[in-house]
């Protein structure tokens, strides 16, 4: 069973990484709210042809908690794959996926701020290694960017998009009990609804692009892979090996996310990419081998 968990979660965090080489596959091709919009509904039609019946089955719960729901699509899927698509206009699909890695250290501060959760001295020494990882990529290498507040303008969306789906992730605590299709179908349907504005937006700023032949490929990849495959392969590997040890694989994202900019993109590794990534892996590995035991998994 172990080993089954494992491949779904490392397809799963594959999608996810390949997600930001697909955002910079899409510049030129099809804007950012066009792509945001268009995977959902993409997401959606899957949805009605094969989870409708779930869907029909879980609908009294659905109605009760739709506004959670409604909120888990506004922020976890709409706000973060906006602010992903946006920022690899300005910045390389390299930086994005390895800033990504930022998001296990975010959780951690969210939830010792919000419930005090405690955490190892390995755990502080890990995820203070990780942060710096996340700031050399950010600063491009330079540190002296830092202290200037030079930071490129994709990278700093970046990092607010890890911000917004850290908290997303804390706030899965109080999800409702639903089926994994049914969950993932709700937010699906309040991802779309929030994604028409931006649309609009974008529409009337006259910047949106609508997709040609690369567009579409993008869109449905998008809305297919990681809005629908990867949720329902990480929803899989959760039950199968627990929440804590499934949600480890999250830090593979940065090195698939690098070997497919570098094999699909033909983007440059330079070294403080390497650094950055061994900082990143680096820092994961301590925290984990250093965190503090838990009764569930």
């Amino acid at each position: 069973m172990n080993s089954r968990a494992y491949i779904y979660l490392s397809v799963t965090t594959l999608f996810w990484g390949a997600n930001s080489v697909a955002g910079k596959l899409a510049v030129g091709h099809v804007s950012p709210m066009v792509l945001t919009t268009f995977r959902w509904i993409v997401a959606l039609l899957v949805i009605l042809a094969f989870m409708l019946p779930q869907v029909k089955r879980d609908w009294p719960k659905i109605r009760r908690h739709w506004l959670q729901l409604l909120l888990y699509g506004v922020f976890g899927f709409t706000a973060f794959n906006a602010l992903l698509y946006t920022a690899v206009g300005y910045t390389s699909a390299i930086n994005a996926v390895i800033e990504q890695a930022g998001i296990p250290m975010l959780i951690f501060v969210f939830n010792f701020l919000l419930f005090r959760i405690q955490a190892s001295l390995a755990q502080v020494l890990g995820f203070t290694v990780t942060l710096v990882g996340v700031l050399l990529t950010a600063a491009h290498g330079e540190f002296s960017a830092l202290a200037e507040l030079q930071f490129n303008f994709g990278d700093a969306l970046m990092l607010v998009a890890c911000i917004v789906y850290a908290g997303y992730t804390v706030s899965l605590r109080w999800k409702p009990e639903l089926h994994w299709q049914s969950f993932i179908a709700a937010p699906a349907f309040g991802a779309l609804l929030s994604a028409i504005p931006l649309f609009i937006w974008e529409l009337s700023r006259g910047a949106a692009i609508f997709p040609d032949a690369t567009g579409w490929g993008v869109v449905l990849y998008a809305g297919i892979f990681p809005s629908l495959l990867s949720q329902v392969l990480y929803v899989r590997g959760v039950e199968m090996i627990g929440a804590n040890r499934a949600g480890l694989f999250i830090n593979a994202i940065p090195v698939f996310g690098t070997i497919l900019s570098v094999l699909l993109l033909g983007e440059t590794i330079q070294l403080f990419h390497v650094l950055a990534l061994l900082l990143v892996l680096g820092g994961i590995a301590v925290a984990e081998w250093g965190r503090p035991s838990e009764k569930n998994g």
